[in-house]
């Protein structure tokens, strides 16, 4: 080539490279982003851009938050660039204590009655799903429900119930508080008046009228007869627990939630129940960031459980290969021992733990070895007294360890889930002590047999979340989904904003109310604090988990009760959209077809919409 022919070849690659300066001014490697979206009302919960309009997306982090005409300077050819079409943007939502990894193994198979407005409706939905069930499975409604929320204020009947399903077995579940069996379902486990009395484990009954079984099971107040029964209904496939396992956390991206601590639970044992959830965070396509607890299941053997645990996996191992903080293990609960843990069935006495044998010598012996080992750890307690024979155990623990010229629960991230009836004295304890509280809208759907027990006056602070905020203790904000409370977040901000049921019931008094912004901030940075993630996730800022939601109403704006009618169009988590509706719908992945093909989703979806259920014509 002559020098002639170099030098204009070599002009023309100046020219060339001015050009796409101008026009692309940030290298493609450094700062063009994956994702902008512009146009939007973004509340970002960062105190220094409190309301910009645009946000731009890189390698799952927000690159940029501003203007529209910042942000778009981030443009690249392989950008992708959407209109909010004015609407709210919030950081994606995160339940502080939920249990999520067991509700995608079982959601193919409930029939969910979330949010359905009368009792024949759901009746409907249970005779439908009778008729389409084939043999040798169950029609089952697992929590998420309140006689309240119904037109008819009341539960099913037997007569009703055998009417909606003559022959296909039925089980439903209120709260842990009792449970429904039509004929067929108390044939299929062999219960009978005769047999009834023996069959009921210590704590629950078969109720029995007039010699008759009614199918009605009561905890009083142990749950163990209502855990049983769940337990003894068929399991889904491994395949249709993963296909389970992916419609339900879309399901949750509908809501605009990105992520979820999980408390583990009873019938749930790691890791072989774990796996609908473990196969998915191994995939590309985990869609919600799981923080998750270790709930022992051998009444007794906790403490070797624990030491097992402790041998094999170890504590923030990340099983999530494409998400960071996917899946990840954080430590022990909610449950530590059985014999140290209470029930909130608040159709039953309070129970006592102190009428337990060697709940005090279980509790303390596992407690030290996680404090020892420094696991994170959680506890469920509901009630004030059971909260101050625990930290009784904790602070023992912790003086014993500092006497031995160890650190104690100094840097233990530890917690108290539930504590409605908490009282000053031991806030100030559990404040003392580091802990956090984790606190669910269980309330708003047992609220009013609260009420019947325990009186308005005490259910104004049941909890005390105003309390909590003022002594500067971390609270996080949950459901206890999937079988007390529905997974709907929406449910659990109207709760704390409203103070009251989903059957209108007023509980929270007005000065144990939240504002808006203050609900919010408990359900995104209030609760990453309870898996150590609150300096990655919970604002819409630089740097911090590109996880999001833009709402198809401005939860700011909307009358309130129009917030529980509050869904996501937009669902972005690590900078990947994993739910769309409206005109983002095409945008998610696409899920399998649902499996089983007799799966009440199929048929009825998840948390109830009008359009889409067939019981209501």
């Amino acid at each position: 080539m002559t020098y002639e022919k170099k030098g204009w070849f070599a002009l023309v690659a100046l020219i060339l490279s001015a050009m796409v300066r101008v026009l692309w001014p940030h290298p493609a490697n450094a700062t063009e982003a994956n994702l902008i979206v512009f146009n939007a009302k973004i509340t970002t919960q960062d105190a220094k851009n409190p309301s910009p309009t645009a946000l731009a997306v890189k390698d799952g982090k927000f690159l940029a938050v501003g203007t529209d005409e910042e942000t778009k300077k981030l443009r690249g050819k392989e950008t992708r660039v959407l209109d909010a079409g004015g609407r709210r943007l919030i950081p994606g939502l995160n339940d502080s204590h939920g249990h999520y990894v067991r509700g995608g193994r079982f959601y193919n198979s409930e029939v969910r009655w979330d949010g359905v407005p009368s009792l024949q409706i759901a009746l409907n939905m249970i005779r439908e799903q009778a008729d389409r069930t084939p043999e040798g499975n169950w029609v089952r409604v697992i929590g998420g429900w309140s006689p309240f929320q119904f037109e008819e204020k009341r539960m099913p009947t037997p007569t009703e119930l055998n009417q909606a399903a003559p022959d296909t077995p039925v089980f439903i579940l209120y709260l842990y508080s009792m449970g429904f069996l039509n004929e067929a379902g108390l044939k299929a486990l062999g219960v009978t008046v005769e047999n009834a009395q023996e069959k009921a484990p210590p704590g629950g009954r078969y109720e029995v009228v007039d010699g008759r079984l009614t199918g009605r099971l009561l905890a009083e107040p142990d749950p163990t007869i209502l855990y049983k029964t769940i337990g003894s209904l068929p399991p889904l496939s491994a395949e249709d627990q993963l296909n389970s396992t992916r419609h339900f956390f879309r399901e949750l991206n509908r809501f605009g939630m990105t992520s979820a601590v999980d408390a583990g639970g009873g019938g749930h044992k790691y890791p072989v129940d774990y796996t609908g959830t473990a196969l998915l965070a191994g995939s590309p396509d985990l869609p919600l960031r799981i923080s998750y607890y270790l709930f022992p299941q051998q009444k007794g053997n906790e403490y070797r459980e624990f030491v097992e645990w402790m041998a094999n996996h170890g504590l923030f191992h990340d099983g999530a290969l494409h998400l960071d903080h996917g899946y990840e293990l954080e430590g022990a609960g909610e449950f530590l021992v059985w014999s140290a843990g209470d029930f909130e069935n608040f159709t039953a006495d309070r129970p006592d733990l102190t009428r337990r044998e060697r709940w005090r010598e279980d509790l303390k012996r596992v407690a030290q070895l996680l404090v020892e080992r420094g696991w994170p750890l959680r506890i469920h307690a509901t009630y004030d007294e059971s909260i101050g024979h625990i930290l009784d155990v904790f602070e023992e623990v912790d003086r014993e360890e500092r006497a031995a010229g160890r650190k104690g629960f100094v840097g233990i991230r530890w917690a108290v889930d539930h504590a409605e009836t908490l009282k000053q004295a031991n806030l100030e304890r559990i404040k003392k002590l580091g802990g956090g509280v984790a606190i669910q809208n269980r309330m708003a759907f047992a609220g009013e047999y609260f009420i019947e027990r325990y009186g308005a006056g005490v259910a104004d602070h049941a909890p005390p979340v105003r309390a909590l905020l003022d002594a500067g203790i971390p609270v996080g904000a949950g459901s206890d989904a999937t079988r007390v409370s529905t997974y709907n977040p929406w449910i659990s901000l109207y709760w704390l904003v409203t103070g009251r049921s989903v059957g209108g019931t007023p509980l929270l008094s007005a000065e144990n109310r939240l504002s808006r912004e203050e609900a919010l901030e408990l359900y995104t940075i209030g609760s990453a604090w309870f898996s150590q993630e609150e300096g990655v996730k919970g604002r819409i800022a630089p740097g911090q988990y590109a996880d999001f939601a833009l709402l198809n109403k401005d939860y700011f704006a909307v009358a309130e009760e129009e917030i529980r009618g509050i869904e996501s169009v937009l669902t972005v988590t690590g900078g990947v959209i994993v739910y769309g509706a409206e005109e983002f719908a095409g945008l998610a992945p696409e899920l399998p077809q649902v499996s089983p093909a007799w799966s009440p989703v199929k048929l009825f979806g998840g948390y109830y919409r009008t359009s889409e259920h067939r019981s209501e014509k």
